[in-house]
This record gives C-alpha cells, structure tokens and sequence, in this order.
C-alpha cells in the first residue's frame, strides 16, 4: 500500500511540474536570425501544441502560422546557469486570445516587426531577451509561443523570473492559509463528530457483548444439569 500511495504522489507531482513548466512564462537570451510564415497542419493529436485564437480557427485543418528562429545561450538548471555554447531555437507567434494559458496575447502582428527589426548576424549581432511557454520538440513539431522581445546590451544581461517568484509565493501562501484552515475545521468540527461517533461505537458494542453474555448465561441454565452419584 505504500508503494502504491508514493507512487500516485509521484505520478500527481511529475504531471503537476510538467503543466508548471510549460505554462509558466520562461526567459532565453537570444540573437534573431530570421523570421518567417509557414502553412501548419492541425488534423491530428498534435494540435494541443497550437493556440487556439479565435472560434473559427478551431475547424480548421491548417493555417498560417509565423515563425522567429533565433541562436540561443544554452543554460543548466531550467536556465538558472548560463553556458558559453549556443545552440538553435525556433519559436512560434501566435496569438493566445482569450485561451489557456490566460496569456492575453493579441500582438503577433507587432511583436513579428519587433523581431525583424532585432535582427543580425554573427558578425555584428544584437541580442534580445525573448519571453515565451511551451516547449520544443522536433518529433512532434511542437514550438515555443513567443510572448514578448526586448534587446538587452549582452548576452550576459541576468533575468530574473520575478512573475514566477510571485507566483510560487502566492501558491505556496495559498496552500498553507488552506491547510491551516482545513487543520481548524477538522479539530472543531471533524474530530469532535469521530470522537463522538467512535464512543457511541464503543457503547454499542459494550451493549451487545453484555447482551450476549446474557444470553449465553440463559442458555446454559437451560442445560440439563449433572445428577449427583446415586448413594
């Protein structure tokens, strides 16, 4: 039974991490390289993966989806450490509307300019801060959802996720006001309905036990009792 308690804790932690991580908003220091349009397929599974802006977008099977594809610092630790090596990265430019997550993103428009004007080459190149969630996964062509870009001078500029600190305060602040409450609930409320509950249990079963004995003392008067040797 304790394996079977740890392992649904673990299932419900890695499940509630994973929403966490593609949800939250995330920060990658980046050089843009270019940026482009391209016609994506929506008819399979795969569609989680996309936003859904609007109604109507829903049933469709493809539509126009816009790209910005940036040389990224690569980091450790959720990109706490940054690293001297670059790698490649390709972020979408949706709109989210009024969809999860509650992003409120309407500006595709403006943030593409934004990114084309950040543009450069390695040679002489300008390096922006690009806020977006999701993830990347070239097997099933998932992509990151820009949110928002701003140049920094360096790709040595520190960032820190302040929206995520709040939120993690908040959250945590949340569960132990909710757990002190349900702990008062439970000692004025729930403990008193067990304890009261668990003694008329007791009584009852006092009750039936003295009621058995006396049955059991009525049967065996009614046993025939031994003769006395015959003189």
């Amino acid at each position: 039974m304790r394996y079977v308690k740890w392992t649904f804790y673990t299932i419900l932690f890695v499940l509630l991490f994973g929403l966490l991580h593609y949800t939250l908003p995330q920060h990658d220091v980046v050089r843009v390289v270019n940026t482009y349009q391209e016609r994506q397929d929506l008819d399979d599974w795969t569609r989680i993966f996309w936003a859904k802006p609007d109604d109507q977008s829903t049933g469709l099977i493809n539509r126009d989806v816009q790209f910005i594809q940036t040389v990224q610092k690569k980091t450790w630790l959720l990109g706490f450490i940054r690293r001297d090596a670059e790698g490649v990265m390709v972020y979408r430019n949706e709109d989210t509307g009024w969809s999860w997550p509650p992003y409120f993103k309407f500006d595709t428009a403006s943030l593409q300019t934004e990114a084309d004007d950040l543009r450069s080459t390695r040679e002489s190149p300008k390096w922006a801060v690009i806020t977006h969630y999701g993830w990347r996964n070239e097997l099933f062509s998932a992509f990151p959802n820009a949110i928002a870009i701003r140049e920094v001078e360096s790709p040595d500029v520190v960032v820190i996720p302040w929206f995520n600190i709040f939120f993690f305060v908040f959250a945590i602040t949340v569960i132990l006001f909710i757990r002190a409450m349900w702990r008062q609930f439970r000692e004025r409320s729930v403990d008193p309905v067990l304890e009261s509950a668990g003694d008329a249990w007791d009584r009852a079963d006092a009750q039936i036990d003295d009621t058995r004995g006396r049955f059991r003392r009525w049967l065996d008067s009614w046993k025939r009792k031994p003769k006395g040797p015959v003189k």
